[in-house]
């Protein structure tokens, strides 16, 4: 750690308030010190607070420097240490992430902002609370020694802590690098060291007891640790020598230093953060090759705040239910925009959001499309529970409202379509008279059915104003059917390295679409092989520009070269399609719209050389309850393949068992036989049929390294590891 030349070291007295002002800065701790701790080997929450500040014993000499000569700040951290600095209250004059604090504070005030009601303590802020949680955090890592453009690792799941620490970090000048508990620890070490952090934060003593037997040990360098959740007491590890500071004694020690601050007014001389500064690095999640460090910036970030309240028109007082990992980019960008519109964010997870759902009745939720399908699936379940008349009037009304949905997006101009229509205009008129007069004569049997079924599966549903789905694209079934029972999903699209793109809006929500490009984006489909540009219509590569594109990624120029050209285009590496315009007829709101269709490298090429997107089979074969999980496979091979994790308790339900027996009764060819069946059925309108099948016991899990942590199954990962079965499986077919 490098200190100012003028910097004047001074032995600290272990009663921070009482320092001289001048000498409130950072902790100067020595590479080999021990934990910092009280008199009982531990300082319990609340025991730094400025009216119970107590002495501490420390194991090692720490010394307090003067803060150096120049240093990165957030204007809104500026604008609490001085009556006379500029405060930011309008999006248009932030500069950074961090200023969107002060305009909440002073927008929003009292008003509730987060509730984390899983973690201990349960916690609640308003917009003013957060604003001084973050302030004190902040000046609590320059306390201890965090500097600005440092990497600092932060590496926990979703809480009101994570955000505190992010936003935290981001104040003081730094730059976290961001992971969830779930990935593996030689990826955590890898990230660690690949982004040069010199501190690491922490989600609880578990994780960090895992950490202290894996990463700590051989991570090159590390300052400090910060707990986010726990105590010490529950520390296996003490002799890493790295001081260990709980979530409390950060809080603690940058509220005392900016009591400190204030009474000083020396603030010495600091230079604002720059909107094209390095905000975070956010390592991709690694499907097909390792994690590449992204750098978004300030300005990459803000332009989403500015952009997204066309797609998303949230209000202050709505409630925002979060549960998707807070460091991955599209909960990321969705939190920080919701919080500059006054909305009220509510933390759960996977375990408990069916409940929570019910409980906290929010107005809007984001997730991936798994969490979409499960959704329908509980309502599929819950039909198919019922009685054998139940199940007839329900079934019956879905196929009524879902063609009164197809007779309205006719005559709303809203059918999506690859072709450029040439429709005369008696034909327009005819087709635009005949929907609206389907549409009249459903619209009263549709709007019974709301009223006496639909409300039920709106409750299972629980979301009031729409469900958000980023990601990936939503399959085309779970779309109509939420459609048809008065559902508002809205798809959008981006990746790590752009954060949106593009977003369905409110009055055009076309299915099988992920929307228009959102503000000062442009869209490009090229060729996969030439690179030249095709027209609207033609299936390609997406390439995007625009504010959101990343700096680049870090240490690494050749890959960000390969993925951004001199002209700013950046390839996406996914394939789609933009909507061809049609002034007039059935797709006229359509133009410009952008569709989806997986990964240009996921194409399995055959040997008969017919390219096969695994995409539509997988989305297709899904919609079965006897399918857990499915991945097509056949790179190279005459047939198409597939990989599948069965519902046990469907397949024995299926095989005529109570829903007690065990599938494993059943025989291994009773079981192909139910799948194979399955497959077929669910996958007949597709271009290409599943082969060859093999079944497997253990599902792809972000555990057990097949699923990135936001439920993407890693195909190269799965394909490796079940290598030598892949090979007898397509070995048994050319016998």
């Amino acid at each position: 750690m490098q200190r100012s030349s003028s910097s004047v070291a001074r032995p600290l007295s272990f009663g921070l308030g009482r320092q001289p002002a001048a000498a409130v800065g950072r902790l100067a701790l020595p590479r080999r010190c021990g934990r910092v701790s009280s008199p009982e080997g531990r300082c319990p929450a609340g025991r730094l607070g400025v009216a119970r500040m107590r002495p501490w014993q420390p194991l090692c000499s720490i010394q307090v420097e003067q803060r150096p000569q120049s240093e990165r700040f957030s204007p809104l951290v500026e604008s609490d240490q001085s009556s006379d600095a500029e405060v930011l209250a309008s999006n248009d004059e932030w500069k950074a992430i961090p200023d969107i604090w002060k305009s909440g504070a002073e927008k929003y005030g009292d008003q509730l902002a987060l509730v984390d009601l899983y973690h201990d303590p349960p916690s609640r802020f308003t917009y003013k609370q957060l604003e001084q949680e973050i302030l004190n955090f902040s000046e609590g890592l320059r306390v201890i020694g965090v500097s600005r453009e440092e990497k600092v690792a932060l590496f926990a799941d979703n809480s009101c802590r994570w955000l505190i620490a992010d936003q935290g970090v981001m104040a003081t000048g730094a730059i976290d690098v961001v992971r969830g508990t779930k990935s593996s620890d030689d990826e955590l070490l890898q990230i660690y060291s690949h982004s040069d952090s010199v501190a690491l934060i922490v989600d609880n003593p578990s994780f960090f007891n895992r950490l202290a037997e894996t990463l700590i040990p051989r991570a090159e360098k590390i300052r400090f640790v910060v707990l986010l959740w726990g105590d010490k007491s529950n520390l296996k590890d003490l002799s890493l020598n790295v001081p260990i500071f709980t979530y409390d004694e950060v809080i603690a020690l940058g509220r005392n230093s900016r009591d400190a601050l204030r009474n000083s007014g020396n603030r010495g001389h600091r230079v604002p953060i720059k909107p094209d500064d390095v905000a975070t690095l956010i390592y991709t999640s690694g499907t097909s090759s390792s994690p590449k460090g992204v750098m978004l910036t300030h300005r990459n970030l803000l332009h989403q705040m500015r952009s997204l309240w066309d797609f998303i028109p949230a209000e202050p007082g709505d409630r925002f239910l979060s549960m998707l990992p807070s460091w991955h980019v599209f909960e990321r960008t969705a939190e920080y925009f919701m919080f500059t519109r006054g909305v009220e964010q509510v933390y759960t997870n996977v375990k408990n959001y069916k409940a929570d759902l019910q409980q906290h009745k929010p107005d809007y939720l984001f997730a991936v499309p798994l969490i979409y399908e499960t959704l329908y699936s509980a309502i599929q379940k819950q039909i198919s529970t019922g009685s054998a008349a139940w199940k007839f009037v329900v079934c019956n009304a879905i196929k009524i409202s879902t063609l009164y949905m197809e007779a309205k997006r006719v005559y709303e101009g809203k059918v999506l379509t690859d072709k450029k229509q040439h429709a005369f205009f008696l034909a327009v008129i005819i087709e635009w008279l005949w929907a609206r007069t389907v549409a009249a004569v459903l619209s009263p049997l549709h709007a019974l059915a709301s009223k006496l079924l639909y409300t039920r599966f709106q409750s299972t549903f629980g979301v009031s104003k729409a469900g958000v789905c980023g990601g990936g694209s939503l399959p085309l079934h779970v779309d109509r059917f939420f459609e048809a029972i008065g559902v508002t999903l809205k798809n959008g699209y981006g990746l790590t390295e752009t954060s949106s793109i593009a977003f369905r809006l409110p009055d055009c929500n076309v299915l099988g679409t992920v929307g228009h490009p959102i503000d000062q984006t442009e869209i490009k489909i090229v060729d996969s092989e030439t690179g030249r540009a095709l027209p609207d219509g033609s299936k390609g590569v997406i390439n995007i520009r625009g504010p959101q594109v990343m700096k680049g990624y870090y240490k690494d120029p050749s890959k960000t070269k390969e993925a951004v050209d001199e002209d700013g285009w950046f390839n996406t590496g996914d394939l789609g399609w933009v909507a061809p315009n049609n002034p007039a007829g059935r797709s006229r709101r359509c133009s410009g719209m952008l569709v989806v269709e997986g990964r240009a490298k996921h194409t399995i090429v055959l040997s008969t050389g017919e390219n096969v997107e695994p995409s539509e089979l997988e989305e297709a074969a899904i919609r079965s309850s006897m399918i857990k999980q499915i991945l097509v496979i056949g790179q190279d091979q005459r047939r198409i393949g597939a990989l599948i994790v069965p519902n046990k308790e469907e397949l024995a339900l299926a095989g005529g068992r109570s829903s007690n027996a065990r599938s494993a009764e059943m025989s291994t060819d009773q079981l192909m036989r139910l799948i194979r069946k399955e497959v077929a059925t669910w996958t007949s309108g597709c271009s290409f049929q599943i082969g060859p099948i093999l079944l497997l016991d253990e599902p792809f899990t972000t555990e057990n390294g097949l699923m990135t942590p936001t439920m993407k199954v890693k195909r190269e990962q799965v394909t490796a590891r079940y290598r030598n079965q892949i090979a007898k499986l397509y070995q048994q077919e050319t016998r």
